[in-house]
């Protein structure tokens, strides 16, 4: 019986501290700081105040946190769906792989001459951080209508270019030796990643809406919990043959999100709610895994200072600006994209696989990772709606589903 209070007590802080984070959102928009910025924040300092928060394994957090982008990037298809996404389609694709691998290029060329990294844990630091964030995308901009193709461009390009960066991170960490045959191992894997998750994402965007309208369930309130479960078996099948689950599940997401199934509205409702809790969760988990004396120790805030200020300042605008120049946007739109390519949860998982695989100089890798992350959250995400404005951008309040 005894044993019982303690385990009470932890019920007690943890629902607490849930229905404080649930809150946030509130105090976000008063701060107008974003909101992920907040759980990061609060769950280092928690850690640090009470170490055993942070006693989960690396292991552990990337399980948690991959099961929270499972959701995030499935409710995140489905809210742009088919018909908004084919008008953007190619730029989207386009943004999502070149962009990516010119970020993590520029980023590695940093990281390499700037700052005195090596070739391999340059090119790390450069994969973790090139891809933009869907959990904070969808945050900051999921309320929002925006104007033009801006917006689908930006929520697409953070879908698509998770599971590039992704896979762009367990191509490099998966191999060995040097030279050409190397990066011809490495260019094999990552086309695997993209061409098996690409294919799962079609068949299960095909196989889920006929799936569900012909196994009728006896209560409506499991076809939420079918519709999840989909996407959950879906990214274990694409991962269990050595594809990108992520991109699998974003896919068939977006084929999802225009498809007629039972109890539709339902559906996207639950998947809408359980991607903020997954979006908290998240942010919570990575955040108690970071030690701020380790972050602050040294040089290392001032390098991923450094880094963080030519991301945002040049690496974006400039060479992902590149990328971007074929696309037919007008200005303010342009600018307006290259401004929210926001980071997030992505690339701080991007760097619990390099601690895993126990690389040089991985826990400041990892330390460099979170602060570029936290800052590009504060100060890119902080700013977008003046940046809106600033540009001329039309973003307004998105109107409420309405009941069925």
């Amino acid at each position: 019986m005894h044993d019982l209070v303690p385990f009470a007590v932890v019920l007690l802080l943890a629902g607490s501290a849930l229905l404080v984070a649930v809150g946030s959102s509130r105090v976000a928009a008063l701060t107008r700081i974003p909101a992920p910025a907040l759980f990061l924040l609060a769950a280092a300092v928690a850690s640090e105040l009470s170490p055993r928060l942070g006693e989960l394994s690396i292991k552990a957090d990337q399980r948690i946190v991959t099961v929270a982008l499972v959701v995030i990037l499935f409710e995140g298809g489905m809210h742009i769906g088919w018909r908004r996404m084919r008008v953007a389609a190619a730029p989207v694709i386009w943004l999502g792989v070149m962009g990516t691998v010119v970020t993590a290029a520029t980023m590695a060329a940093c990281a390499h001459w700037l700052f005195g990294f090596g070739w391999r844990a340059a090119l790390l630091i450069g994969t973790a951080l090139a891809p933009t964030d869907p959990a904070v995308v969808f945050s900051v901009l999921g309320r929002k209508e925006i104007a033009g193709r801006s917006g689908t461009l930006l929520e697409g390009e953070s879908g698509a270019n998770d599971p590039v960066g992704i896979a762009l991170m367990v191509s490099l960490l998966a191999v060995s030796g040097s030279g050409w045959s190397a990066f011809g191992d490495g260019v094999g894997h990552f086309a695997l990643q993209l061409g098996v998750g690409g294919a799962f994402g079609l068949a299960g965007g095909w196989l889920l809406p006929h799936f569900t309208r012909l196994v009728r369930l006896p209560n409506e309130a499991l076809y939420p919990l079918q519709a999840l479960a989909f996407a959950v078996l879906l990214y274990g099948g694409a991962a269990a043959c050595q594809g990108s689950g992520f991109l699998a599940v974003f896919v068939a997401g977006i084929f999802v999100g225009d498809a007629e199934i039972p109890h539709k509205r339902d559906v996207e409702r639950f998947a809408a709610g359980l991607a903020g809790l997954a979006e908290i969760v998240a942010f919570i988990v990575l955040g108690l895994s970071i030690s701020l004396d380790s972050v602050f120790s040294g040089s290392r805030a001032w390098t991923a200072l450094g880094l963080a200020a030519l991301l945002i300042l040049v690496i974006r605008p400039v060479f992902v600006g590149f990328v971007l120049a074929p696309v037919q946007l007008p200005r303010g739109e342009r600018l307006f994209v290259l401004w929210a390519g926001l980071k997030g949860a992505v690339p701080i998982l991007l760097g619990t696989y390099v601690l895993s695989e126990n690389v040089h100089r991985a826990g400041e890798i990892y330390d460099i990772v979170f602060v570029v992350v936290f800052v590009s959250v504060v100060v890119q995400g902080g700013l977008v709606p003046a940046f809106a404005r600033w540009l001329k951008v039309p973003m307004r309040e998105a109107k409420p589903a309405s009941a069925d």
